[in-house]
């Protein structure tokens, strides 16, 4: 039997390229040098010469070294200048598409397989006519792959060989791609096996599906078989398909599906007309109709077997025209998959992407001589701008008369784009919201890929967007039983008979319309999941309807109205009042408005950000529930499960709000002040609470004064020995710059003395004008204030310039940096300015804050808070919102705290630099310039480097205080990879235990010693991941705060901060010390090493070391048993125990 070529597209699996970009150029460039510059060498110089099996170069002689490049150079280079950003992301293409391309041994052994398959197949042996619900001849425990439902049904059927085996879909036409390698077979069924009738009431699906049966079963005795499972095209039910593996260890290198199809011409396309019915209503319900309903889905179900040779024989045509069109698809079906576009129920496959392509070139919309990388752009640039659920596109050119009208296909379709013969549309199956979320991601694409800041290629190409790191509120129908009910609501019998029962695909456009209403201005883009097609045993039945995963819905919430808790509607004398009362249901009330406006309205629960943040659940769930019969407890909504890890009153804007407030009316009141002898310039926070991004911000605090001991002079509140740690209360940072002026010293010491009196006459100021309790030192000013306390630091703009300068000894000025002059920049200057543009971003953002937070309660739990300051977090963060390629900025705090783990886990620190582009001040040549200077100062850089506008060389945010090394660093990207696989699959998946703190708990077994504290005298302890049921009186009260009076609080305060600042003065040569700063009662200690390594005896060196004596040298080695002893004395009070937890130190 003669094997043919023949197609269906085939998806591909998600690309995972090991290669980082550097790899990728150098591979290109290697494989170019052997490719392209082979035949040059021979051209233009001697061969080389071997020795001893060794290639030695020639001497080029100075005509060859220097002949100019030949005309295809020229057009190589010309290419990459003009369509390509640079070189790089040309080589990058090539790369990608060697990766995605089938090897040579990988054809030969699908080639063999088929062979084999096919030569199998002639043998299927003949059966003897029987009636089609008799099954009795199927042995061997195979069963039929349908759901046979209703189970009568006419006709007679018989086993026969199939009269042709022919390959289709993508590998005849070269566009088959790795991974997930699938080859189709064209199994067609002898012709006296059908009838012509049997397209009505599932007849030919019947046979269909019991023909594959019996294939199984006969295929299922031959050891050239490997596995057999039974799936169905792009999950449609009425087209099953048998999989076959190869056996052996190639048994998962490709899959070989095989389809049953009638034989060509065997059915009229015209029966099969978008608005003809072939499924009849008594048959399916056993009720008389007079009038029988269009069945369009299941007539292109049945037409869809009867056209792929054709369609290979179109797509072959069209790509023998174009050189790169196999590379053009290949690009396309990676984008596909890179989004989750490409598979399940109603996708854009990867045919689709092929006659896409096909229709840009037979319309001309594409050249001939276009590269895959325009092939590429052409076809987003297509997609973004068409919306072909309004105006369908077509392949036929002069179509028979029979064949339907456009407009015929939009009336039952809601996306049409129609293929070669005129007759079936290849997006019957694809809703609306799945075109508009192609079209949206197409958009995107196109709006980075010409932006020279964004890494295009990457974005585009290789970096993944699942539902859940895309979507920025999700949920999720778990109970699709509950669909039934749903659809007798709706009334969509007829829906129903033309899906053959399949009552979630019935009733998934009809939620889609119903919530696209509802949600209506809040949301950008609603997506849903594609329904994964099915795989099941050949010796089981087929799958229900229902045995499937949740529905899952995506939302991208517009932040602008997301949040609003009124629906406002129309007047109540409108026309349209009463559509929106039948819509919203008792909802609806008449609401009388300050403009004086009577309208119809709905009102949602929501006092709190977090809870405003929810509304869409509210809406949702009403919705579903008035007009689906889907309740509440059907409907998962993923959009605030990691609010609780930073909640205690609620997830800290409110909070925050109270902080920016206070600091404000302080700010007015200090710029107002009389009787300094400086006037104030600026007064700037420096605090993380004033750019709302501290993970738990300042709460007014009313003082139990009882709790507290008094001290002596000032009356200020002390803590009291025998009682618990006091609140902790936070000093919020405030910068009050002073005019510059000639009466300011140029003596380091007398600038001091200089802010030290400003402290003393602010104080006094702020006493006498407010009646604030002031607390003056000589490096700040503490002001006790509406229940807070904010530190007000006076700063000269010169201090730091002063600091850098030095007289020598021979009277010469030197300048010379130096950290105690960068320190006192970072917190008078930089934090301050940075503080000020973070502010403004949380104003255009409104949850970037909470991921803030969400970002810096995992460092600190994970005990990477000393490694990666706030700082730096709250600029990780930053760089998600200002460059958010290939999504859209964070819309959520959930959302916005998976991609920065993700950026954690991904970013290739050690070869690039991310760029913060604050305020957008940074062009194209800064981001080159960052680069060059990053590459050429690598190793003298920090592993982690950020760069801002103002810090384009240094990286100062992640280059001071505890650096993070490299061996760190590396456990940061570890640990927030395996996070990330934790937390994502959580979320979507209910099989799973619902606890998201699981990513907040650190992993302890690499530590050596654990430090185990009192929770008594832990003053943040509420503020843990996991609090202890029992609470500790802290020394505050409930009930209203006071603006101004009272004595001085205890302020920074906390036991655990100076016991670990201790621990680290005395053994950090000798130990690494990590703590959660946010209510952490374990201190982790880490041995370094090197530490251990045996020194030689010297008296001076004695500290914390024993002496070990072999033969006639003595060395010295840490004494572990009494620095564990030292561990406990230190803390005395505070430790509760100390625990060694390895034993590979001497204890």
């Amino acid at each position: 039997m003669e094997i043919k070529r023949l197609p269906i597209e085939q998806p591909v699996n998600k690309l995972k390229m090991k290669a980082t970009a550097k790899e990728q150029m150098e591979q290109s460039e290697s494989s170019h040098d052997e490719e392209d510059e082979g035949p040059t060498r021979a051209k233009r110089g001697k061969p080389e010469v071997v020795h001893n099996g060794l290639l030695r170069p020639v001497k080029l002689s100075r005509g060859d070294l220097y002949k100019p490049p030949t005309a295809d150079e020229l057009n190589q280079l010309k290419e990459a200048e003009s369509l390509f950003h640079c070189s790089l992301l040309k080589m990058q293409m090539e790369e990608l598409l060697k990766e995605v391309s089938l090897s040579e041994r990988r054809k030969q052994l699908i080639d063999s397989f088929v062979q084999s398959v096919t030569e199998q197949l002639q043998t299927v042996p003949q059966t003897s006519d029987m009636e089609l619900s008799d099954l009795s001849w199927l042995s061997g425990g195979v069963k039929v792959p349908f759901v046979l439902v209703p189970k009568a049904a006419k006709g007679k059927f018989h086993m026969a060989p199939p009269i042709s085996v022919t390959i289709i879909g993508s590998y005849p036409l070269g566009t088959c791609t790795k991974p997930g390698i699938s080859v189709d077979l064209a199994v067609a069924i002898p012709a006296d096996v059908l009838h012509p009738k049997d397209a009505l009431n599932q007849r030919y699906p019947r046979k269909r599906a019991i023909y594959l049966a019996g294939l199984a079963q006969h295929l299922a005795a031959s050891p050239a078989i490997g596995a057999m499972r039974y799936s169905c095209l792009h999950g449609n039910r009425l087209r099953p398909i048998l999989l076959l593996s190869p056996p052996g260890k190639d048994s998962s290198s490709f899959i070989l599906r095989l389809h049953a199809c009638p034989p060509p011409g065997f059915f009229k396309p015209s029966r099969f007309h978008p608005q003809r019915n072939n499924i009849r209503t008594d048959w399916y319900t056993g009720l008389g109709s007079s009038h029988e309903p269009p069945t369009p889905h299941y007539n292109s179900s049945v037409l869809g077997d009867m056209l792929p040779r054709a369609h290979l024989q179109f797509l072959t045509t069209v790509s023998s025209q174009c050189a790169a069109f196999a590379e053009g698809v290949a690009l396309l079906k990676v984008w596909l998959r890179q989004r989750e576009l490409d598979q399940g129920v109603g996708c854009f496959s990867g045919f689709l992407g092929s006659m896409l392509l096909a229709y840009l070139l037979s319309c001309h919309r594409v050249s001939n001589t276009m590269t895959a990388y325009q092939l590429l752009r052409n076809s987003l640039h297509f997609l973004a701008f068409n919306d072909l659920t309004e105006n369908g596109i077509t392949l036929a050119k002069g179509p028979d008369s029979t064949a339907p009208s456009l407009a015929e296909f939009h009336t039952a379709f809601q996306v049409v784009f129609v293929d070669p013969s005129g007759h079936l549309n290849m997006c019957a199956d694809m809703t609306a919201c799945t075109y508009k979320q192609v079209q949206h991601e197409a958009s995107l694409s196109l709006q980075f890929w010409d932006d020279p800041t964004v890494d295009g290629f990457h974005a585009l190409l290789m970096t993944p967007k699942p539902m859940i790191r895309t979507s920025d509120h999700v949920f999720q129908l778990c109970e699709l039983v509950k669909l039934q009910c749903c659809c007798k609501k709706l009334n969509l019998l007829s829906e129903l008979m033309d899906h053959s029962g399949n009552y979630v695909l019935t009733a998934l456009p009809f939620i889609l319309s119903l919530l696209q209403r509802g949600l209506g201005q809040r949301v950008r883009l609603l997506t849903h999941s594609l329904t994964p097609d099915p795989e099941w045993p050949v010796e089981s039945d087929a799958p229900k309807h229902n045995a499937q995963p949740p529905l899952s819905f995506g939302l991208l919430l517009n932040p602008e109205q997301t949040a609003s808790v009124l629906e406002r509607g129309p007047p109540a004398d409108s026309p349209k009042a009463e559509e929106f009362r039948q819509l919203w249901g008792s909802r609806s009330e008449l609401r009388r408005f300050q403009d004086g406006d009577i309208t119809e309205a709905v009102v949602w629960e929501g006092e709190t950000t977090c809870q405003k943040r929810l509304v869409p659940r509210q809406l949702i769930t009403h919705l579903l529930q008035l007009h689906a019969d889907i309740p509440e407890s059907c409907v998962r909504y993923i959009g605030g499960m990691l609010d609780d890890v930073i909640k205690v009153c609620s997830t800290g804007e409110e909070e925050s709000l109270k902080v920016v407030q206070s600091y404000d009316d302080l700010s007015r009141k200090l710029w107002t002040l009389e009787g300094l002898p400086l006037s104030i310039t600026s007064v700037q926070g420096a605090h993380p609470a004033l750019r709302y991004t501290q993970v738990f911000p300042p709460v007014p605090l009313k003082l139990d004064y009882s709790f507290f001991d008094r001290e002596k002079l000032s009356r200020s509140l002390v803590p009291h020995e025998v009682k618990p740690c006091p609140v902790y209360i936070t000093p919020i940072q405030v910068i009050c710059h002073m005019e510059g002026s000639g009466k300011w010293p140029h003596d380091r010491v007398a600038i001091r003395h200089i802010k030290a009196a400003f402290h003393i006459s602010l104080g006094e100021l702020l006493t006498q004008h407010h009646h604030y309790t002031c607390q003056p030192s000589p490096t700040h000013l503490d002001v006790w204030k509406d229940g807070l306390v904010f530190r007000i630091q006076v700063a000269y703009h010169r201090e730091p310039q002063v600091l850098r300068e030095s007289v020598s000894p021979e009277g010469l000025l030197i300048v010379r940096d130096n950290a105690e002059a960068q320190a006192l920049e970072m917190a008078t200057m930089q934090r301050p300015l940075l503080t000020s543009t973070l502010h403004g971003l949380q104003q255009l953002h409104p949850c970037f804050g909470a991921v803030c937070r969400l970002a810096k309660r995992w460092l600190g739990a994970q005990l990477f808070s000393d490694d990666i300051t706030e700082d730096t977090a709250d600029l990780l963060v930053a760089s998600l919102f200002l460059q958010p390629a290939p999504f859209t900025p964070p819309g959520s705090p959930q959302v916005g705290f998976l991609r920065f783990l993700h950026l954690l886990s991904s970013f290739d620190w050690r070869n690039n630099p991310l760029v913060v582009n604050l305020n957008s001040q940074l062009t194209a040549a800064d981001y080159t310039e960052i680069k060059n200077d990053f590459i050429a100062s690598r190793e003298s850089l920090p592993v982690m480097f950020m760069a801002t506008p103002s810090d384009k060389k240094v990286s100062i945010w992640t280059s001071r205080g505890l650096s993070l090394c490299a061996q760190m660093l590396q456990r940061v990207v570890m640990v927030a990879a395996e996070s990330l696989k934790i937390l994502e699959p959580q979320l979507m998946d209910t099989s799973q235990i619902q606890d998201v703190r699981v990513v907040m708990r650190p992993p302890l077994d690499p530590y050596d010693v654990l430090i185990h504290l009192s929770p008594k005298q832990v003053p943040l302890l509420s503020q843990a991941v996991d609090p202890p049921h029992a609470t500790f009186s802290r020394g505050i009260l409930a009930g209203r705060v006071a603006n101004t009076g009272g004595a001085l609080p205890v302020i920074d305060f906390n036991p655990v901060t100076h016991y670990l600042a201790e621990l680290r003065d005395a053994f950090g040569d000798l130990a690494l010390f990590f703590y959660d700063p946010y209510g952490g009662t374990v201190i982790a200690v880490l041995w370094k090493p090197k530490a251990f390594t045996p020194l030689p005896f010297k008296t001076s060196q004695m500290v914390a070391r024993r002496v070990e004596v072999s033969g006639e040298e003595a060395h010295t080695v840490p004494n572990v048993e009494a620095i564990l002893e030292d561990f406990r004395v230190m803390g005395q009070g505070l430790v509760k125990s100390v625990e060694p937890r390895t034993d590979r130190w001497v204890v």
